[in-house]
């Protein structure tokens, strides 16, 4: 074992000990939250850089003093501790400012994701109860489609907040830009009454779909989640400046990056969306030193042009998840980056996994007690043996990722409670015990592969399994793109499922449809139509295969085995396949030339 390996591990020792300190679990009626690391910083650091977003610079101070005229305002509309407000806005400094206010008068923020339209977005916003809709002037149109299907009264419950020139606001909704100009700068006494008991967020599962789940999001949770990503993710502090072009209503942004900001006053310099050809020349004019990433933006930035001064940055560390092994040492090594800390978690769940100890193409090790059992993929299921008990695999095996749940690891789940019950297994190892299952395949790596390392397991992600697959880093639900796309009126049934695409992240959407005996053939045109409108841009299936005869078991549960060894190769099925090309919005059928260039990586998915 080389001396250098052991080093730097132990390198990693004091940050390891201060992250213990920090997640050590504090009572739920502890009174604390992010928006106070906002004040702390405001009052110790008031000039320190907070955020830099398109040539606007805001320091800790002016971003806090912003979020207090906000607060007080929501406070005079009658919005107040343990209230939801859905918070519908680009990644921008009034983002910020409106999440921040919430924190400090105990509300909720409910975050949506701003590519929703229709039927999902009044989704969102309903299922939370909203008492209020914080938007964005780049989003009126969206919000001015659903309006009419939500239960807020106009005039009085849509706050408008303007964008640059983007200030015309609309006659049903209040300004809250201008209504909260002359409100108090000073912090406000409530904030002091909020605890870490306290929902901080309802995070959407970028997952699932055209229906997505609202997944609790604590002020403990955030907080040790800030904390876990300044202190051992990457190790920051506040001469740093973190790059976040990930959107702000996800769990990565939000967590691993705003939130390491807010508990390190680390500057951020913020994006709307990531932009490859403006990567390197923004990291460069602010000083970047840390990227906040997934790995579909690794792969882009691999992916484009090489230049021989990549390395030439301020950049040393980057965390997220997603980073495939084959992307991994080549991004490291032409991006010059020192440390990668690949983290392994969700918004709803209970299990974390960090890389801390910087080591190469793993999701490193857990606190948390975990356990990877067997799982029947093809039949969809955990494996039991003769006394009901699961079976945990061997050392080296893939195994499905249960957490336990327990007063130290809670599962907060969702606002429905019915979907939260799905996602527990009960009597796992024992009478009455309780496990979260992460629907994820994870593998304990040998010690040969993870050398030195204190005698700390670390993990390796294997795949999504079930009903939830992953494309350009988000979460697809299997059965809801079903149940929506078996509402258009040619197909009688539908079985979804992901299928591997060549230098792509995750897996696409593909779906096995049988026409109605009423339907000859799809109208294909109608059909694209209606998958645009229902379902977001990573859940429309980019493959299509129409079936004569659908499998299903004894139960009538799809069979989905076969489909997904099959995929779209055209040597192996005699059905046709019909395919979604990017950058396009209609299908096509599949051919054997087209077919190649998939087969290549070519394709541009």
């Amino acid at each position: 074992m080389a001396i250098g390996e052991i080093f730097s591990v132990l390198r990693q020792v004091p940050a390891l000990l201060k992250l213990k300190r920090g997640m050590t679990p504090r009572a739920l009626d502890e009174h604390d939250c992010f928006a106070r690391q906002v004040e702390s910083h405001a009052e110790n650091y008031a000039d320190g850089v907070a955020a830099v977003f398109e040539g606007q610079t805001v320091t800790w101070g002016q971003l806090n003093a912003a979020a207090n005229r906000y607060a007080a305002r929501l406070l005079e509309m009658g919005v107040t501790r343990g209230d939801v407000v859905s918070v519908f806005m680009e990644n921008r400094i009034e983002f910020l400012e409106s999440v921040i206010a919430l924190n400090k008068i105990g509300a909720t923020g409910g975050l949506i994701n701003t590519n929703l339209r229709g039927r999902p977005l009044t989704h969102c916003i309903s299922v939370t109860d909203s008492k209020k809709c914080i938007f964005g002037a780049e989003l009126v149109e969206a919000i001015q489609e659903v309006k009419g299907e939500l239960n807020l009264d106009e005039g009085s419950d849509y706050l408008f907040v303007p964008d640059g020139n983007l200030d015309t606001v609309p006659n049903w909704a209040r300004n809250l830009g201008d209504e909260s100009a002359g409100a108090g700068t000073e912090n406000l006494p409530i904030t002091q009454e909020v605890t870490l008991g306290d929902n901080a967020f309802y995070i959407f599962t970028s997952g699932t779909t055209g229906l997505p789940k609202a997944a609790v999001l604590s002020n403990r949770r955030y907080l040790q989640s800030a904390m876990l990503s300044h202190t051992a993710g990457l190790q920051c502090d506040r001469s740093d400046r973190l790059y976040i072009c990930l959107p702000l209503y996800h769990g990565t942004g939000l967590l691993i990056g705003a939130g390491a900001s807010f508990s390190s006053g680390a500057a951020m310099v913020i994006r709307r969306r990531f932009s490859a050809s403006r990567f390197l020349p923004e990291v460069r004019e602010h000083g970047v030193t840390c990227l906040i990433y997934v790995g579909e933006l690794c792969r882009y930035l691999v992916n484009s042009e090489r230049h021989a001064d990549d390395h030439d940055t301020t950049l040393r560390a980057m965390m997220g998840n997603g980073l495939r092994p084959d992307v991994w040492l080549e991004f490291k090594e032409r991006f010059g980056i020192s440390r990668i800390s690949e983290f392994y978690g969700s918004s709803e769940g209970n299990v974390a996994f960090a890389n801390l100890f910087n080591k190469d193409c793993t999701i490193g090790t857990t606190t948390a007690r975990i356990a990877l059992v067997a799982y029947d993929v093809d039949a969809d299921e955990v494996l039991r043996d003769k006394t009901g008990q699961c079976i945990p695999v061997a050392r080296g095996e893939p195994g499905l990722c249960i957490g336990h749940i327990n007063p130290e690891t809670p599962f907060e789940g969702y606002t429905d409670k019915e979907a939260t019950e799905k996602k527990i297994f009960r009597n796992v190892f024992e009478e009455g015990d309780a496990w979260f299952n992460t629907g994820d395949l994870i593998r304990e790596l040998t010690q040969e592969e993870v050398g030195f390392a204190l005698g700390y397991a670390h993990y390796q992600f294997v795949d999504r399994v079930g009903d939830t697959f992953r494309w350009k880093s988000e979460n697809v639900s299997t059965n809801e793109v079903g149940e929506i796309i078996n509402g258009f009126a040619a197909i009688e049934l539908s079985n979804v499922y992901g299928v591997e695409v060549p230098g792509a992240d995750g897996r696409a959407g593909m779906v096995a449809v049988r026409l109605a005996d009423h339907a000859d053939d799809l109208d294909w045109e109608r059909f694209a139509a209606y998958v645009n409108s229902e379902l977001p841009a990573y859940a429309r299936p980019v493959f299509v295969r129409v079936q004569k005869d659908m499998d299903v078991t004894g139960t009538f549960k799809m069979v989905k085995g076969d489909l997904r060894r099959d995929a779209y190769d055209l040597g192996a099925i005699t059905d046709p396949v019909y395919v979604l090309k990017p950058g396009t919005n209609r299908y096509e059928p599949l051919d054997t030339e087209y077919l190649e260039i998939i087969r290549d990586g070519r394709a541009g998915y």
